[in-house]
């Protein structure tokens, strides 16, 4: 199927590793060129360089960190000076500590708002102006499954993303009359270097095994496998394509049809 990007711009937050560096892998395979960031410099310029040599598209880094809004600003700045325009938005930064109530603290919550869910109002309200005076743009919010099902040892990572959900959602009702559309992609467990930490650390909180913890996940999803990055990269492309163009304000899973975020327990 062709998905009709080729020429598109994209910007892919959190595209160093893991589901941003499929994203942005996916997009320029489909013919985008891409502006990928990441808060570390080293590995997303590997990440450009292999993506540009797979693809023959043009693929920028531009490392910022997305919990601080004058990154934030200098990233999109240099991606509309350099090519004029941003077409599609993806965000896929940013990670939530683990942990139960009476052990998280006010810390640790207020990272996770910052970033995972002010960072992405902030990449969102940076390029919408310009998406709204063209008239046309796309943007996906990757947000984890665990914003639709609570889990309480994710619950710092589970309030972000049910507020970037509510947040789409706004954003959706006020914007499509612009032309511009948005939507959260919701993956459950999903096999990056990320999950295997958060099953780490949830094997040490129940002192038990990693391949217990794993096998714990696996039983809380019917397909008893987790989803690999490629395959929430392939969503995501298509959400951004004109052949989606009537999905605007939609949160959709792609977890396997798990019945509880994180671990059932």
């Amino acid at each position: 199927m062709d998905l009709q990007l080729t020429g598109k711009v994209a910007f892919v937050t959190g595209a160093s590793k893991g589901i941003g560096r499929a994203v942005a892998q996916e997009l320029a395979q489909e013919g985008c060129d891409v502006v990928i960031t990441a808060r570390t410099q080293e590995p997303l310029e590997v990440a450009a360089r292999e993506i540009a040599a797979m693809t023959n598209r043009k693929v920028v880094p531009l490392d910022g960190d997305m919990s601080k809004h004058p990154d934030v600003q200098r990233c999109v700045g240099a991606a509309l000076e350099q090519f004029g325009r941003i077409d599609i938005l993806v965000t896929c930064a940013g990670s939530s500590p683990g942990g139960l109530l009476e052990e998280l603290t006010e810390e640790q919550w207020m990272s996770s708002l910052n970033l995972k869910f002010m960072g992405y109002v902030r990449t969102v309200r940076a390029v919408i102006p310009h998406m709204r005076e063209r008239g046309e743009g796309v943007i996906v919010l990757v947000v984890g499954n665990d914003g639709l099902k609570p889990s309480y040892w994710e619950m710092t990572a589970g309030v972000a993303n049910a507020a970037d959900i509510n947040f789409a959602s706004s954003v959706a009702e006020q914007y499509g009359r612009y032309g511009v559309r948005i939507n959260t992609v919701n993956p459950g467990p999903v096999n990056t270097d990320r999950w295997d930490g958060l099953e780490k650390a949830f094997a040490r909180d129940k002192k038990i095994e990693q391949d217990a913890a794993h096998e714990m996940a696996l039983s809380s999803i019917p397909v008893h496998r987790i989803t690999e990055p490629h395959e929430v990269a392939a969503l995501v492309a298509f959400l951004t394509s004109p052949r989606a163009a009537m999905i605007n304000g939609a949160h959709i899973p792609i977890d396997g049809a798990q019945r509880k975020a994180l671990m059932d327990v």
